[in-house]
């Protein structure tokens, strides 16, 4: 490595290595944020505003947690996990998914600086891992679709659509499989720009967002709180599945740099993860959780201060300052946004596969059952009509009727008492 963890750089290889950090980060809060923001607000310039305040977010999570928290070069992003739960939920209406947000971040803090992140971790073994990251990718495909395409009352555009969908698709994972070092961290960013000019070519111009008149620091309002017991339950399995992503992300570069003090790290920075993510929800936003692509950054560049991410912070802060860059980047194809979403799913679902390797993976009938029946009750649920929904009472409603969490509870079933075992590997290494 060139930089140390704790190392100061000059202020030019500060701020080079800072704009690698903020061009990798930009393209998941561009993603995620276009997708959420989406739901809520019906007209472009609420849009714009939401994302303007989204980049605000990650970009004072990054500067908090680099100082005060894990003090780690990790770059933190709307949690996908969030997201789910916003989706499978849409009925109970934004004040109730909010509210449950800002109470789940609580309690995750509470959990963080308290010290209890080790027996949390102790649900958390390589098969309840895994699925919780396959049904991540598979959970998400209605909202995949929505995406890939947003008029479907036109058989020929849909057409077309789907076979610039493939073509791209493909295309993405060639030019990750042959670029090198740090060009590979950038192929979603490569994605928008050359996938939206070719869809443009194709398809004709969306056309440009206009700004908000209004700006970003005055567009935040605290939302109507709304308590819903169903939607509290629901998203604490949401959290449960970010308190994992949390968790490997710190303890993987932390392994990777041999950090000391891992357990401060870990307990400092999954507080503040917590507190971001009710500060979130106060204001009607996706939480953030922090990234594991850090790692693959890190090692195309030999740069693993935590300095160099002083200046992504501040670059996706001035985003959130500037109504004309985010307008643009709102402005994006939709089925463009689909494509990227498919491409980024599709590595999850990967990462999911790989952990079925390892201690407590793939090893007998039982563990195959472990795994594969929470995923198909996970799309049973995601793609069960509305109204089955209907004759189950409002508490249980956002809890059965939400795909993602039906395949949680379906995997801590089966892995903790149906098929519970002695000598469990508990993922993180305990």
């Amino acid at each position: 490595m060139k930089y140390g963890i704790d190392d100061k750089l000059p202020v030019g290889a500060m701020f080079l290595y800072g704009m690698q950090w903020w061009v990798v980060s930009l393209p998941c809060v561009v993603i995620l944020g276009t997708v959420a923001a989406g739901m809520y607000k019906s007209d472009a310039a609420g849009q714009i505003a939401y994302v303007q305040q989204l980049f605000l977010l990650m970009g004072l999570t990054m500067t908090v947690q680099i100082f005060l928290g894990h003090r780690l070069p990790l770059n933190p992003g709307p949690a996908s996990t969030l997201l789910i739960g916003m989706a499978a939920s849409m009925s109970l209406g934004p004040g109730a998914q909010y509210t449950a947000t800002a109470l789940c971040g609580v309690a995750l803090a509470l959990i963080g600086f308290c010290g209890l992140v080790g027996r949390l971790r102790r649900l958390f073994t390589p098969r309840i891992v895994a699925v919780v990251l396959i049904l991540i990718a598979v959970t998400l495909i209605p909202t995949i679709l929505r995406l890939l395409f947003p008029r479907q009352d036109d058989s020929k555009l849909m057409a077309g659509q789907f076979a610039f969908a493939l073509v791209a698709v493909f295309t993405l994972f060639y030019a990750s499989a042959r670029l090198p070092g740090l060009a590979k961290s950038l192929t979603v960013l490569f994605g928008i720009v050359i996938g939206s000019a070719a869809y443009i070519l194709l398809f004709g111009s969306p056309g440009l967002a206009p700004p908000p008149q209004e700006s970003v620091v005055a567009s935040f309002r605290l939302i109507g709180f709304t308590l819903d017991p169903g939607a509290i339950l629901a998203f604490l399995f949401c959290f449960l599945a970010l308190a994992i992503n949390e968790i490997g992300s710190i303890e993987s570069l932390g392994h990777m740099l041999q950090a000391d003090g891992m357990d401060e790290r870990l307990r400092r920075g999954m507080g503040l993860t917590g507190v971001a993510n009710a500060v979130a929800g106060c204001f009607g936003l996706l939480g953030p959780v922090d990234y594991a692509l850090s790692s693959g950054v890190i090692a195309a560049t030999g740069c693993a201060t935590r300095y160099a991410m002083v200046p992504a912070g501040v670059g996706l802060i001035a985003c959130g300052f500037s109504p004309t860059i985010v307008s643009v980047l709102v402005s994006i194809p939709t089925p463009v946004m689909g494509v990227l979403f498919l491409y980024l799913m599709s590595t999850q679902f990967s990462s999911g596969i790989l952990l079925l390797k390892g201690p407590n993976g793939l090893d007998d009938f039982s563990s195959g059952v472990t795994i594969a029946l929470p995923l198909m009750v996970g799309l049973a649920v995601t793609f069960a009509p509305p109204a089955l929904y209907d004759a189950f009472p409002s508490l249980l409603r956002p809890l059965l009727a939400n795909g993602f969490v039906m395949g949680i509870l379906t995997v801590l079933i089966l892995e903790h008492w149906l098929f519970r075992k002695k000598n469990r590997v508990i993922f993180g290494g305990e």
